[in-house]
């Protein structure tokens, strides 16, 4: 028996250690659905990577009411934001880029000299 299902759009997302796909795929009766899928990468102390992967399937029966909630959320993130209540705080005072007291000073001249 032939595998009808296809893949119809793909989108992915990245933002800092995490990648969101979006993907399309056809049904075998060729209906849509959508999957939602997280991938956040975690680097391990010897420098391999694995990724730890989550994801949602939503279907056609739910789009409305799945964009219904994600607007009403984002809606109230804004609501939220404009009332200055979950305001990011500022977790570090700001850097006085004049004052260097605090820096190493790094020369990059001696690299690849085998006599340092």
């Amino acid at each position: 028996m032939q595998d009808d299902r296809e893949d119809v759009f793909s989108k992915a997302v990245r933002a800092g250690k995490r990648t969101y796909f979006f993907d399309v795929k056809s049904t075998r009766g060729r209906d849509l659905y959508l999957t939602i899928t997280e991938s956040k990468k975690h680097t391990h102390e010897d420098g391999t990577a694995h990724y730890d992967k989550h994801k949602i399937f939503l279907y056609k029966e739910d789009f409305d009411k799945f964009m219904d909630g994600l607007r009403e959320a984002f809606d109230e993130i804004d609501r939220l934001r404009s009332t200055g209540e979950y305001m990011r705080e500022e977790t570090a005072p700001p850097v006085d880029k004049s004052d260097r007291s605090g820096f190493t000073d790094v020369n990059f001249e001696d690299l690849g000299r085998k006599d340092v």
